[in-house]
């Protein structure tokens, strides 16, 4: 669960959403305790459970949902945008507050200069590029597809007084060479998102990982938090082109004598 004590400030700032959230189609525990399909009811929704990695199916077992469309994420921010103008509501926050403290405990360890050049890649609402902030990072970018959630996270910035970080509106897939030179790139349900598309699943995924080698630079870091995909199925995805350097601690389950993750979040290394 997410942690309760906000680090923003409640309106007429901004005020946080208290639900840990992910992409809405994350592999769930048996379907006696929860299906799939009521897991994509909400939102974002889903129980932020996932079954036992060897309970887990192959890369290719996911249906296509609606949840992997621009059209989906639109309708979704756009939402969010309209309460946040209202009431100063920033919106769920996916993974929970949990999912942006484990990164950022990372990159302290790895002692990741405050001047790195980073990009949060599907930054919604914006809290993460506000929390890299208030750990004193200062070279920052978001991008969204969403026109919905740019604004969105604009807002949120500006609420926090924070006019020194990039937020633009960018189809990571279809960059073209625009995003390149950053030191440490983060997802957290993003390539969850895109792997749902329901048109060219496989060349969306392959499209994904060209546009992070084209964007980091060499010995840059990638730092992933999955809801959709086992450790083996990341390390498998991101083979060529990335070393595995670490697996983030995240909350574990047991469930019929076994035991497996909520989520998943890996460190890789982009290799020459």
């Amino acid at each position: 669960m997410m942690e309760t004590s906000p680090s923003i400030p409640l309106p007429p700032a901004v005020a946080r959403s208290s639900s840990a959230t992910c992409c809405g189609n994350c592999r769930q525990r048996p379907a006696s305790l929860a299906s799939m399909e009521a897991a994509t009811e909400s939102t974002h929704g889903c129980g932020n459970t996932s079954e036992p990695e060897e309970d887990r199916g192959s890369e290719d077992d996911f249906r296509p949902s609606e949840l992997g469309t621009k059209e989906y994420w639109d309708d979704a921010y756009q939402r969010e945008l309209e309460t946040f103008k209202d009431i100063g509501d920033v919106g769920e926050i996916w993974f929970g507050e949990e999912s942006m403290d484990r990164v950022l405990r990372w990159m302290d360890k790895a002692k990741i200069p405050e001047n790195a050049a980073i990009l949060d890649i599907g930054t919604g609402n914006g809290v993460l590029l506000v929390e890299l902030t208030k750990h004193g990072y200062t070279n920052l970018t978001g991008i969204d597809y969403s026109a919905a959630s740019v604004e969105l996270a604009r807002g949120v910035l500006q609420a926090e007084d924070l006019t020194d970080v990039t937020v633009k509106e960018v189809d990571f897939l279809s960059c073209s060479g625009e995003l390149k030179g950053f030191d440490v790139c983060i997802d957290k349900g993003t390539f969850d998102a895109i792997s749902l598309n329901p048109d060219n699943t496989n060349e969306v995924k392959a499209r994904y990982v060209q546009a992070l080698k084209d964007a980091l630079k060499e010995e840059g870091f990638f730092a992933i938090t999955s809801c959709n995909w086992t450790k083996e199925q990341l390390l498998h995805r991101f083979s060529e082109g990335f070393e595995f350097v670490q697996e983030l601690p995240t909350p574990r389950f047991q469930f019929g004598g076994k035991t497996g993750n909520s989520v998943t979040a890996l460190i890789f290394k982009r290799l020459h």
